[in-house]
């Protein structure tokens, strides 16, 4: 109601119902961005690519730059170029190898490369090195990894994420998330309430960061 009251005040002001709504879009969008985070970044996908050139151009530059090698790996993983962030990763082994960082990279590069298996070694030998590495998400990721052909397994690497992760909305959201894919819905739907409930417990200066999962889950388990 508040947005279609706003929608006929704009366009009384501006007479033209398209700008009315492009502007009452725009303030949607910018209050998401500075309270909640629903909605993607629409500048982050650029400031990445200008990434990406700066650290090319420092590589070819610094060939023995491994820091830059890893890095440019990473955000080629995000761009989900797997192929060309393995060899980057690769190429930077020897420096490499008490990394867990690393070995969850390389690992999660070749899950979705298809060597599953070496994928799943390597990124277990990441959890080895610290079992907290990346707030827990390479457990998910083997999750999914094996959520069609092993469904024992997958559960059980769900099960592993969630006591390691007992106090965060985001952790729950992301455990929903995944027994949805497996199609264990009343599982799903229970770890998006826990979602909810945890972010209703946390004190006011941790909300502002857990309240776009906590969001999520809701609609995920209305939905």
């Amino acid at each position: 109601m508040g947005n279609f009251i706003g929608f006929l005040l704009m366009w009384r002001i501006l007479g033209n119902p398209v700008v009315a709504i492009l502007i009452i879009l725009l303030i949607v969008y910018l209050l998401d961005r500075r309270f909640v985070g629903l909605f993607p970044s629409f500048t982050h996908p650029f400031k990445r690519m200008r990434s990406i050139s700066k650290l090319r151009t420092t590589i070819a530059n610094s060939p023995s730059d491994v820091s830059s090698r890893h890095e440019l790996a990473r955000l080629l993983t995000e761009r989900r170029k797997y192929k060309e962030a393995q060899e980057l990763l690769e190429s930077i082994r020897t420096s490499s190898e008490h990394s867990a960082e690393y070995w969850d990279d390389l690992g999660t590069c070749l899950l979705h490369t298809g060597n599953i298996p070496q994928g799943e070694k390597y990124i277990l030998k990441a959890l080895e090195l610290n079992p907290r590495v990346k707030y827990g998400r390479p457990y998910l990721r083997l999750a999914k990894a094996y959520k069609e052909s092993d469904r024992e397994k997958a559960i059980a690497y769900v099960q592993q994420y969630q006591a390691d992760h007992s106090s965060s909305s985001e952790a729950f959201y992301l455990l929903g998330s995944v027994y949805k894919d497996l199609g264990r819905i009343d599982e799903a739907k229970q770890a998006f309430k826990e979602s909810v409930d945890i972010y209703k417990s946390l004190p006011k200066y941790k909300k502002r960061q857990e309240r776009k999962w906590a969001i999520r889950s809701l609609l995920k388990s209305s939905f």
